[in-house]
This record gives structure tokens, sequence and C-alpha cells, in this order.
């Protein structure tokens, strides 16, 4: 399966942030308000969870807040892992094509795409990377990657599930801020913590270090306060699994069809292939945040953070492909394709066949079907610099100007980047074997290629090879101004007000998409130094023993001497035009809102007015005066096409103290989320084996929506809840995807073929769902915390909104003492639509999580911490338009935890 820099602005946080600062304020007049809860002191599981209580109790609309001493008694390695136990919270392992590992990568709300959640730090946006390449070029959209986010730089989690004005627009579903910690915040003038701990990973058997540490001062006067943060965390990833790469109809005029006429339409797997991936991940970075008060009015704050995932990684793939050899045609047109010796069809899906060997003849330099006809392939692809960033600096203050008038600001910038410098990929294809298959729906599947020892480097030629260099930007830079003018006047408590800019820069470049000059598919060809590499012993062992193979592998070094001696098709001229896009965003929004609050009753209603200005840069093939003439993928023409639009956004919110005990909400709102960058550019990113790909769409709509939201909630105890809500999201202008045939250059094959591309369009979609949250304090230190969640999404046409998990539940139980802290945490979504793969549906199948974590406190200084993430060793599971069709399945194993923590 087969990075750039740029500004970034999101204060919509910054509202939250900066409101939270001014609610601070008024606590000086009003000491029963709601900021004294941000002077709770954290020490221990159940006063977490009695402060997120509070402060969800207190809100005006629908929250849930986690705590940093929950996150530190949870096994939590990044926000993902902390949130994702929130109800309404879904995580997902991968954020598109690179398919699923150990580690929670993208947050989405209330059963929708994780591009339709808000993701902030501190108020503001955050410029996101990916590692992995078709991440980077693909449809990942304005989701942020939390493997970027350890879970150390927290001191609280947001998830706002409903809209009020004076929060950023860009979460359909709601919005997650992450708040770090601050000097000023802190009990003690001087404070050192020091968290370092081994990570032993099971299917890998490595052992790595990682290490996090806080130094914190602030003076006596508490007038000025310096906070530095770093943080290194190294860890080995090991993936095996199957993949399946889709399914395709077996054609009518296909030998295999024309002999056995009940084939004809039946879907055939478009490969089946045992893969395996390995990598190093190495997390490093920083925070720093400066906090000056010289009076009792004015507070300033300037914080920056930088995080790099260095992600190198290695990927094997041993597999064949029925659905290419059973509809291959000649350059003439001509059918060629394969004749099972034996089949079965299931559910109109050819679940078993046996292709004997003389189906395959010898491939040769006259062969003219480029050596498709193959029964086994074998990718071997080494991305040895793939790395992704974030970084960003803030300035913001607080100034109360008068007893009566606050005001806040701030200004900053963001960048993320992706990159993969190298993608060398090297393909041998096998001959003179036969092959046979047997799919088991969601166990894995049964491959053989009689006639060869898979573990030996034989029968093989030269089949195909690349070289790719990619690279990813994402900045912001943005500007905000709020004020909030104390009114008490019969109802209106406060009326806030304010006005945002912001400039947002996506770009992603493919400078190298080289292919190999000797690669014509002959026994000629030169082939790459073996040194008798196989996958491991145990390769398969998590999936179940039909999965288990020792297939060969070539050394990462080899594969680098032989790329550098012949990969070198296309040179300078190798620029993959089709695969670029450009957007540039110019946002302007102004608000206000009023704070209302009666007897027993508060709330806010507001609007907030939103500017786009899209452009977007599309490299069309052709054109009057086209540029690129050398370029092995033909010439285009840079094309801008820039849009501009208006929302007006209405929200209220309004909460009900039925009783002492007894809370009532509802909340009504219009929310936007402007379309992924990927989705809204006409760039085309193709497969030359799958001959599948993906092109955008300039003249899409912004995601729009009207949302309700209702919830009751009942404190019955102390650190006690049990609530019910029920939302309702009526999306007017959804995105799906709908796929069409269009001709483009296979520059592995080299020639034009006809790609199966898949581009996005707007249509109506609803979503519903229920919420239901009880968590209590038992006996003995003993407690528990529970939620479950209903969502059901469908757009208008029937089809499935991405995303959408029918159940989602957690359950934890846990014990604390003076000394002793344990938590046993489970979590399970059910099966949901993941998008297109190969231009068809693709599920990701219901499965559970646990996690375990023991604390144990030495003294008031040090303490032990031991976690394991993924003990049950689940395996991830995907299928497509049924579950007699799947399209991959993975083990990661799991990762167990041991350290040490220490304060001064």
């Amino acid at each position: 399966m087969n990075s750039r820099l740029h500004p970034v602005l999101h204060p919509i946080a910054a509202a939250a942030a900066l409101l939270s600062m001014s609610m601070a304020a008024q606590a000086q007049q009003a000491p029963s308000a709601a900021p004294a809860m941000q002077e709770v002191v954290v020490t221990g599981i159940r006063a977490s969870l009695e402060q997120s209580l509070s402060q969800k109790r207190n809100s005006d609309s629908v929250i849930d807040v986690v705590s940093a001493e929950d996150i530190g008694k949870l096994p939590d390695k990044n926000v993902a892992d902390a949130v994702q136990r929130v109800p309404g919270v879904n995580i997902s392992s991968s954020a598109g094509g690179e398919g699923g590992f150990s580690e929670n990568d993208r947050v989405s709300i209330r059963g929708t795409s994780p591009s339709l959640t808000q993701t902030l730090i501190n108020g503001h946006a955050v410029g996101t990377g990916d590692w992995f390449v078709t991440d980077q070029v693909g449809t990942v959209g304005r989701s942020v990657s939390f493997a970027l986010l350890p879970s150390e730089i927290v001191s609280r989690v947001t998830v706002q599930k409903s809209a009020q004005a004076d929060l950023v627009e860009g979460g359909v579903a709601g919005s997650i801020n992450i708040e770090t910690r601050k000097p000023l915040s802190f009990k003690q003038p001087f404070t050192a913590e020091l968290a370092v701990q081994a990570i032993y990973a099971d299917l890998p058997d490595k052992t790595d270090p990682q290490m996090n540490a806080l130094f914190n001062w602030k003076n006596e006067a508490k007038t000025m306060g310096v906070l530095f943060q770093v943080f290194s965390e190294k860890r080995h990833e090991r993936r095996d699994g199957q993949e399946f790469f889709g399914y395709g109809a077996i054609d009518a005029n296909s030998p295999a069809a024309q002999k056995y006429p009940e084939l004809a339409g039946v879907l055939a797997p478009l490969g089946i292939n045992s893969a395996l991936f390995e990598q190093v991940r190495k997390r490093q970075g920083g925070s720093v945040d400066l906090q000056f008060k010289p009076t009792s009015d004015l507070l300033l704050d300037v914080n920056g953070f930088y995080s790099k995932l260095d992600a190198a990684n290695y990927n094997r793939s041993f597999y064949n492909q029925p659905g290419a050899n059973l509809n291959a045609v000649d350059n003439d047109g001509k059918h060629v394709g394969v004749i099972p010796s034996a089949f079965t069809v299931k559910n109109n899906t050819l679940v078993a066949a046996d292709f004997p060997a003389s189906q395959f003849p010898l491939a040769n330099a006259s062969t003219p079907y480029n050596g498709q006809l193959y029964p086994a392939l074998v990718d071997q692809i080494y991305r040895p610099g793939s790395n992704s960033s974030t970084a960003y600096i803030d300035f913001n203050g607080s100034y109360r100007a008068s007893e009566r008038l606050r005001i806040t600001g701030s200004l900053g910038y963001t960048r993320g980047i992706g990159e993969t410098p190298v993608d060398l990929g090297y393909e041998a294809g096998l001959t003179g074997v036969g092959v046979s298959y047997q799919l088991n729906g969601l166990s894995p599947a049964r491959l053989n290629f009689p006639g060869i020892d898979i573990s030996k480097f034989s029968n093989a030629v030269t089949a195909s090879a690349w070289g790719s260099h990619v690279e990813t930007l994402d900045t912001e830079k943005y500007g905000q101004a709020d004020g909030e003018l104390s009114m008490d006047y019969g109802v209106l408590e406060s009326l806030k007000f304010g006005a945002r800019y912001a400039e947002h820069h996506r770009n992603v470049s493919w400078p190298e998409n080289r292919s190999c000059a000797v690669c014509d598919g002959t026994t000629n060809a030169p082939l790459p130094k073996w040194n008798g590499g196989t996958y491991p012993g145990d390769y398969g062992k998590g999936l179940g023993s039909s999965a288990q193979g020792r297939y060969w592998q070539l050394d990462p070094a080899d594969l680098v001497a032989w790329a550098n001696k012949y990969d070198n098709s296309g040179g300078p001229n190798s620029r993959n035009w089709p695969a670029e896009l450009d957007v540039k965003e110019k946002d302007s929004a102004a608000y206000i809102m009023a704070n209302l609050a009666g007897n027993k009753w508060r709330g806010n209603v507001g609007v907030r007015v939103v500017r786009t200005q899209q452009t977007t840069v599309t490299n069309v093939p052709g054109g009057e005066n086209p540029i690129g003439q050398e370029n092995i993928f033909g010439t285009y023409t840079p094309t801008v096409v820039k849009h501009s639009y208006t929302d007006v956004l209405p929200s209220a919110n309004i909460k009900f103290d039925l009783s002492k005990d007894l809370v009532a909400r509802a909340a009504v709102a219009k929310t936007m989320a402007r379309a992924d960058y990927s989705a809204l550019v006409g760039a085309v990113n193709l497969n030359d084996q799958l001959l599948t790909g993906t092109g955008g769409n300039p003249d899409l709509k912004p995601i729009r929506s009207t949302n309700y939201d209702a919830t009751l909630e009942w404190y019955f105890a102390p650190k006690a809840m049990l609530s019910v809500g029920a939302f309702y999201m009526d999306m007017k202008s959804y995105v799906t995807f709908g796929t069409a045939p269009v001709s483009y250059y296979n520059n592995t094959f080299k020639k034009f073929n006809t790609y199966v591309i898949q581009s996005p369009t707007n249509i109506g979609a609803k979503n519903k769902g229920v919420e239901l949250s009880y968590q209590q304090g038992l006996w003995g230190g003993f407690g528990v915390v529970g939620n479950y969640t209903y969502t059901n999404g469908k757009a208008d046409d029937g089809a499935a909104v991405v995303g959408s998990s029918r159940g989602t539940y957690n359950l934890e139980g846990y014990y604390e003492d003076e000394r002793l802290s344990a938590r046993l945490a489970y979590t399970y979504r059910s099966s949901f639509l993941a998008g297109l793969f190969s231009s068809s549906p693709q599920y990701v199948h219901g499965v559970g999580n646990l996690a375990a974590s023991i604390n144990y406190k030495i003294d008031e200084r040090y303490s032990l911490t031991f976690d394991v993430l993924n003990l049950n060793n689940p395996v991830l599971k995907y299928y497509g338009a049924n579950q007699d069709q799947p399209t991959a399945l993975y083990s990661n194993g799991r990762q167990f935890y041991f350290g040490l923590r220490a304060k001064l």
C-alpha cells in the first residue's frame, strides 16, 4: 500500500479558554461561581471524577470533561485514548488507508466522521500532519492526528457537544478542546515531575524507553510563572494482517464466465494478501508556557508546543489477484483470463477457487498483459524517513477594562507537516505455480501456492518497482478578540461579543513518483539480493493458524541497494502532478451572545456569522497553455477555482435546575464544517495495480447541519450521576462519494487504463441517537463508571453515514486507597462504515478493547505505575458489502508499560 509547512488559526477554543478566564475574574465578585472549580487540587481518581462532574453540572451547554487525574490513572498514551470513554465519543486507530494499529489516532463525536469534529488546543486550531503516505495524499481531511498529542500535556479535555455562538465554527458534531497546564495554576512555587517507563510490545518482542518531564516555577507574588515540559517516547510496532483489496464483478465475456455462465457478475476478491508491517515510532517534543499577571486585572500568556513522530516503516505483501486474473485482457482487448478448476460461490461472492499452474503461462517480454497473470505477487515497500509533526505558538491575554467589561484576545500560528521522503517499492512476480484460496468470512482466509516453497526466493521475476517522495503542509494563522459586558438587567446577565480572522493553507506536493526502467516482466530482469530472510516464525498467531506462513522477504538494505541502481525511470520529470493539491482559505467571523439567568435556570442565546473565501488549485490534464511538457504523466494546466459563502449560525442553550439533584438541558443550533481539503481539489490519486483512484470536487458545499440536544442529569450522590440524553442532526449538505470510469496513464505498466475513480458530492443526511451515562463511588474505595451510546446515521440515498456505530459502550471499575489505585476499562464499538476502499464500501467490524492500570504510591514523591493496552489482544476486522467479503484482518498485540513517577 503504498509535507510541508503552513500557518493555521483556530481560536474557536480560544474563545472557550478566554471565556474560562473571564469567568475566573467574575469569581472574585461571586465566590460561588464556577471558577472555584479550577482551584480544586486533584489527588485521586474519585476527586478527579467529582471535579469533572462539577464542571459538567455547572456548564450552560452539553459537555463532558476528562481531567488530568483521569488521564494519569488510566493507561492513556495519547489524548484519543483518554476521551474514548466519554459517552458519544468514538475513536479509530487509523486515519485512512493505512489500516488499523495499536494506537488510537482519530476522534469523532456521535457516530460521524472525524472530519466533522473540531479539535482545539487551548481554544485554537492545531495544524496536523500524517506519517503514512496514503493519508498524506488521501481523504483524511480536517481531522487531527492524536498520535502527535501525548496525554501528559493535558490538564483537562472538554468535549463540547452543543454549539455556542462564542465557539469557533467547524465542528458539525461538536468539538474537543485540550487544555494544557498553566504555570500560575500550580499550588507550589516550584514543581518538578518526572515519569520514566519501559514499554514492552509482545508482538515485535521489543522493549523501549519512554520519558516525560515537567518543570514549573512561579514567584511568591503569583504574578509570573514559567512551565517547561518535554517528552521522548519510543516503541516498536508490528502488525500481522490479511488484506483483500476489495471486490469486482467477473466479466460475462471472461473465459471463466464463458465456461461457467453462473460466474458472470459474481464478485471476486481483487487481492488476497498476507501482510506484515513493522515500524519504529519515536515521538519527541515539548511545550513551554509563560504567564505574566502584573495586576489583578491583566493576565498575559504565551505558550508553544512541538511534537514530531518519526515513523519509519517496512510493509511486506505476499498476495494473489483473483479478480484481475479472471478478467485479464491483452492489449488488443482479447479476454485472456484464467479459469478455475474448482470454485465456490456464496452470497454472490467467489469465496473459494483453485487455479492450476497451467492457467499461468510463464511471463516474458511478449506477454501482452504486462505480466498481470502471475499466480502470486510479492511487494516489499520501505519508507525509511516517514514522519509527521505539529507545532504552534499562541499569544493570549485577558484584561478587565472596568468593573463590567472584560476584554480577551489571542494571536497565533500553527503548522503541521507530513513527509515521506523516500517510498521504495519492489514487486516480484512468481511463475510456474498454481494458487488456491478459501475465504472464511471474518476469520483468516486460506491461501496456498502449490508447487513452490514460499520461504524461498524462487520462481520469481522482477515485475515492477517504484520510488516516491511526498510532502504535506498544513498551516493556519489566526487572531481573535472578545469582550464580555456584565449587564445585570433582568434575566440578561452579560453580553459577549467578538470577532475572529484566520488564514489556512493545505498543500500536498508529490515531487517524485519514479518507476523502474528494467522492470519488463521478463525472467532476464535483475533480481535483488536475498539474504534468506522470512516473515517471523510466529507470523499470524494473533489471527489464527490458517494465516501463518514463513513467506520470504528482502532485507531493507538490499532493497535500497537495488533501488539505487535500477529505480530511476522518469528522473526529475516524474512529478506526480495529478495527485497534488493546494487549498487556501480566509475565514472571518463575528458573533454576539447573551448569557441569561433566572430562577433555577441559566442559558445563552446568540448568533455567529461566518464568511469563507476558498481558493483551490487543481492540475487539469492538457489545456491551451500546459506546463510539464516532459513529464511522464503528460501535460497539465494548474486551474484555479474560487468560492465564497456566508453562514449565519444561531444557537441557544438552556439549563434547568429542576431540584438540587436534577438538571435538565436543551439546545438547538445551526453548525457548519468545511469540506475535507482533498475532497475540494480535483487532484487524482491512482492505484496502478487495482485500477482505482480518488479525485476531488472543487464545487463542494460545506457540511451544514441543524442540531438538537436534550439531556436529563441526576446527581443522586457525591461523585455520582445518572443521565440520559438524546440528539438529532439534520445535515442538509453531507458529503458522500460516487464512482465513475476515467482513462489515465498507468505509470507502473506503461500504458493507459480505465480506472474507477471515486469523487465526492453533497447529499442530505440525518443522524440521531441516545446517550446513557452512570458513575458512582461504591464501598471500600471501589467505584464504577459506565455509558452507552446509540446512533443511527443515514444519508438520503439510504447509505450509512461514515462513522455511525449503532452501539458504543464503556465500562470501568476502579479501586483506590491512600497508596493503591487500580482501574480496569473496557470499550466496545459496534460495526460502522469507514468509507470507500477500492471504490467499494468498507465497514469496520465491532471490536472491544480492554485496558488496565495500577499505580502504587511509595510516598508523597514517588509512585510505581503499570499499564496494559490491548489486554484482550483484539483483532481488527474490516469487510465490504457483507461479511462474506472481508477486506482486512489485523493483529497488533499487547503493550505493557512499567515505570516510576517522581514529584518534587
